[in-house]
């Protein structure tokens, strides 16, 4: 018998959001883990507020939308209230009732803004790895380290000289900009739109762009991630946040580091040594363009031990840390400027990174 076409926006219901999402869902476990992160940093949040006035958008529900926004590749946050109006998931995962109003995408920025000030994005990541930490799911000896680039939001024609000279580009919404035969740096130039995003290549071969410099620290256990950081697009970026991660860990005994070959630089590896930080870097012994083989700083007193294959076979994982940032988490393009909000962007999506992997591995655990 077929059923009628008749509408039921007149009828209410009782049905809770909590029973409208299955108890297989994977976002359940991920908000446990969530919610007792949140728990930790609440002392930070009651520091961070007045104590009287008008109630703000509570720091714990904005956090869990942003999550949302890595988890699902919501490429706005006005797309994100969105979704937020409709889709019970989300209602039910940020804590927002069927009928509660979504807030208006200019005070979720607002009060967005308030959580960089807090540095909250690098400690929520410390809560989630204090969490991995507890469950011993994380290498205390073993760690990887890469740097990847994060394109800025800021046209390669905002990149004018210093001095106000050059040619602007042509009449009209995207005029042409001639730049051959334009000798172009970061030092006699900037960019008009983002001025701390840098132009920069990674490697041969590749263009140039205006990018920021995104690091991250993983453990080789599970290849979770256990520091990141966020830089101007420099040469020696890589390896100066490399020891500063590495300081972060404060390390009571020795440890062991995989790179690639761009961390092949004695200065480097001889602060790592002194660090008591064994450096398992690729060797880059390369022949030179005069045909000269390069001198590697890796030495047999490294590569003789049976760990240094193994370490730089593992290393190669924190590329799917980068990929999923960049795809899922929609970072190959920030849609931030400057680098404090790139940076807390960029902490906050390699958390999300963690929140996925984690239920399945505290499963297996």
């Amino acid at each position: 018998m077929r059923g009628g076409d008749i509408r039921t926006e007149g009828l209410f219901s009782y049905v809770s959001c909590e029973a409208r999402v299955p108890s297989s869902h994977p976002l359940r476990a991920i908000r446990a883990i969530c919610d007792e992160a949140l728990e930790v940093l609440s002392p930070d949040f009651e520091a961070m507020y007045a104590k009287v006035g008008r109630p703000s958008i509570p720091p714990e529900k904005l956090l869990r939308a942003l999550l949302l926004q890595a988890f699902y590749s919501v490429r706005s946050e006005r797309q994100l209230m969105e979704q937020m109006d409709y889709n019970l998931l989300f209602r039910w995962f940020v804590g927002l009732a069927m009928d509660a109003p979504v807030w208006d995408v200019t005070v979720f920025t607002k009060n967005r803004e308030r959580l960089l000030g807090g540095d909250v994005a690098a400690k929520f990541l410390g809560a989630v790895v204090a969490q991995a930490r507890g469950r011993n799911l994380l290498s205390d000896d073993h760690f990887s380290v890469d740097g990847t680039l994060i394109e800025a939001w800021a046209s390669i024609k905002s990149f004018r000289p210093k001095d106000g000279g050059g040619d602007p580009p042509g009449p009209g919404r995207n005029g042409e900009r001639d730049f051959h035969g334009e000798k172009r740096s970061n030092q006699t130039h900037a960019s008009t739109t983002d001025p701390e995003a840098k132009l920069y290549r990674k490697s041969n071969g590749q263009p140039s762009r205006l990018a920021y410099m995104g690091h991250v620290l993983m453990e080789n256990r599970n290849g979770l991630v256990v520091g990141a950081t966020l830089t101007q697009a420099t040469g020696t970026a890589e390896r100066e946040a490399a020891l500063a991660l590495v300081d972060g860990l404060k390390p009571t005994r020795r440890i062991t580091l995989g790179a690639d070959k761009a961390f092949d630089a004695r200065e480097f590896v001889r602060e790592l040594r002194a660090r008591k930080v064994t450096p398992h870097i690729a060797r880059n012994d390369h022949l030179t363009k005069t045909g000269a083989r390069r001198t590697s700083a890796i030495d047999g007193r490294t590569t003789r031990h049976p760990g240094y294959g193994v370490s730089l076979r593992i290393r190669k994982r924190i590329e799917e840390v980068f990929g999923w940032i960049k795809t899922t988490g929609t970072l190959r393009k920030t849609r931030h400027k400057g680098t404090d909000r790139v940076g807390w962007a960029f902490m906050l999506t390699a958390a999300a990174y963690n929140l996925v992997r984690l239920p399945k591995l505290m499963v297996a655990a």
